[in-house]
């Protein structure tokens, strides 16, 4: 037997455990290294972004995977990973995600849910979206649908965050950005909604602009309810502004005798064009009516009702058709309140005597034609003597000390008789009227003050 053949013989029993020993050694110095080398890759790639990011490291070969946002970034990236301490080589599986045109993206609010589709640039933009929909949701639940592109116009985000700001203010509707094209359409929340809006939306970054505005307001609705029974005009509904309320409120008080009103108008913009001159017409119209609804509805006017005699039905439906502004509609649904039982002389003067101190009778300065905020008086008044059908009226007109006798005693007829024509119009019979003036011959304040004179400025009704 040879030397050799000894040595292996002695030997070799002792060389398996060495290699198995040999092996188990590469094997478990092999994990920490590849640990580390995904620690550090995992590090220098902190800052950098990409989308859907995956490292594996085989040894000291490390495979990168990922969406890059621009090419630049790509490659930074892959440059960043092989200045890795300890990495040999870098399989690169990186690419740019895909760029859409135009560059597409939407807010969408409906009942219960925000939805963002379309695309953003970056997933650091897309979190602020979504983070800015959450806070002007109000609640509701706010669904992503967002990929994420290349190919954003400049400033997309703050375009963005200014239609996500205006979701607050949709009951429905989709605001959306093709490129810099901004497109509205839905139902606002409120009233003055759509005009807000569109004021928001001239704050768009240079360069985006307003292509559609379909957005719809709810209907601007202004409503008065006349209750005799309680002597109250409940008005609800909206205004177009401050002025317009105060000076809807004076008009009922001149137009209106005695009622309590209770005021719960609001004001808002987004009242259709003619709404005031409207409004004045149709509650001239309502102060005729013994009981009655008024409602406009953008340029719609509706009246319901009861006239206090047949002739005001006809008078009030025929001035609404004719007087209202262009584009406007009215439906006049008139019925006439029933003739109440007779009085006799002495209650009917009571009656009148009840009216005239509630209200005044007035005309235009230095003339004899009445003033149409006076007919709802006029029309009470003639309801009262329809029901003193066997009672002769005389109707006296007065007048204060300005000017000269002859003059006061000239107004004051053609006053007294004005009265008078306007009751046998609406259907009084003329033998039963007659009509005389007296100027300031009799008056029942001083004339020395201005609150005087006016009180002297009068009709008075004298049943016999």
């Amino acid at each position: 037997m040879s030397a050799f053949s000894d040595w292996v013989r002695r030997w070799w029993p002792g060389v398996i455990p060495l290699a198995v020993l040999w092996v188990a050694a590469a094997w478990t110095g092999t994990g920490p290294v590849e640990q580390q080398l995904t620690a550090r890759t995992g590090a220098v790639l902190k800052e950098s972004v990409l989308d859907k990011t995956q490292i594996e490291v085989s040894g000291r070969d490390v495979r990168l995977s990922a969406d890059a946002f621009s090419e630049q970034g790509r490659r930074a990236a892959v440059d960043q990973v092989a200045s890795v301490p300890g990495v040999r080589l870098v399989r690169d599986e990186t690419q740019l995600i895909a760029e859409v045109f135009p560059f597409n993206w939407s807010v969408e609010r409906d009942v219960v849910h925000v939805t963002l589709s379309g695309n953003a640039p970056l997933p650091a933009i897309k979190a602020r979206l979504l983070e800015a929909a959450r806070n002007a949701a109000n609640g509701a639940e706010v669904v992503d649908q967002m990929a994420l592109a290349r190919g954003a116009p400049v400033r997309f985000d703050a375009a963005a965050l200014l239609l996500i700001d205006q979701v607050s203010k949709l009951k429905e509707g989709r605001l959306s950005l093709a490129g810099t094209k901004v497109e509205l359409t839905g139902l606002a929340r409120e009233i003055g909604g759509r005009e807000a809006i569109s004021a928001a939306l001239k704050n768009l970054p240079e360069g985006y602009t307003v292509e559609k505005n379909d957005l719809r307001a709810p209907p601007y609705l202004f409503q008065i309810n006349k209750d005799p029974v309680a002597s109250t005009l409940v008005l609800s509904g909206y205004v177009p502004d401050n002025n317009a309320h105060a000076a809807i409120v004076n008009a009922i008080t001149r137009k209106f005798v005695g009622e309590k009103v209770e005021d719960k108008l609001k004001a808002s913009a987004g009242a259709p064009q003619g709404f005031m001159a409207a409004a004045m017409l149709a509650l001239k119209g309502l102060s005729r009516l013994s009981t009655g609804t008024l409602t406009i509805q953008d340029r719609n006017i509706k009246l319901t009702g009861d006239a206090l005699y047949p002739a005001a039905s006809e008078q009030i439906g025929e001035e609404l058709a004719s007087k209202l502004p262009q584009g406007w509609k009215q439906q006049a649904e008139l019925s006439v309140k029933p003739i109440a039982a007779p009085v006799n002389a002495t209650i009917c003067q009571q009656l009148l005597g009840g009216l005239l101190g509630k209200g005044t009778i007035r005309f235009e300065t230095g003339k004899a034609v009445i003033d149409p905020d006076s007919v709802g008086l006029l029309d009470r008044l003639v309801e009262v003597v329809l029901r003193c059908s066997t009672s002769q009226i005389e109707i006296t007109g007065h007048t204060d000390s300005n000017g000269d006798a002859e003059s006061n005693l000239a107004l004051s007829n053609r006053r007294a008789q004005s009265v008078a024509d306007y009751l046998i119009k609406a259907g009084v019979p003329s033998e039963r009227i007659t009509a005389i003036g007296f100027g300031s011959g009799r008056p029942i304040a001083p004339n020395d003050t201005e609150e005087g004179k006016a009180q002297n400025r009068r009709i008075e009704f004298l049943v016999k």
